[in-house]
């Protein structure tokens, strides 16, 4: 697509990848710093008109509202007044799959701070995306080439 690409795994605190790399799940208080600091890299993005993709466990539905209004999605569960136009807009593409397909990945990954172990806590976190979330969801179990069509598909239809 000749988009930006950011992994928001690059972005984590030292602090998070070591306590990832011990095998401790993050929780909410570890992860929202995080999120904005996403969402600020995405509000740039988008400030100088350019679209980006960012691969990120955005589990849980306030993770993913952190991303599209920054800090102000923690202090209020309100969607934006009218006339407001501080969200971005976001498609976020939920990977979909079986545990046992995941982790042959992760299994398969070198050299990550995140240990296949902590894919279970993953998984107990996950809050799959539902309206009005603007979201599609793609199954693991398709091939690549057809994962990222229908991707494009989505991108391109609105």
């Amino acid at each position: 697509l000749g988009w930006k690409f950011y992994d928001a795994d690059d972005y984590h605190s030292p602090e998070n990848k070591k306590k990832m790399a011990e095998g401790i799940p993050l929780n909410d208080e570890d992860r929202i710093p995080w999120l904005c600091a996403l969402h600020d890299i995405l509000r740039r993005e988008d400030s100088s008109r350019q679209d980006a993709i960012l691969a990120c466990s955005a589990l849980k539905k306030m993770y993913r509202r952190v991303l599209v209004c920054g800090a102000s999605a923690i202090e209020s569960n309100q969607p934006e007044q009218p006339g407001e136009n501080t969200a971005l807009k976001i498609l976020f593409v939920h990977l979909d799959g079986p545990i046992d397909i995941i982790a042959g990945r992760l299994a398969k990954r070198r050299g990550h701070f995140m240990p296949p172990e902590l894919l279970k806590s993953q998984f107990d976190t996950l809050e799959p995306p539902s309206a009005p979330e603007h979201f599609i969801t793609v199954s693991l179990e398709k091939s690549l080439p057809k994962i990222v069509l229908e991707i494009e598909r989505a991108i391109f239809q609105g």
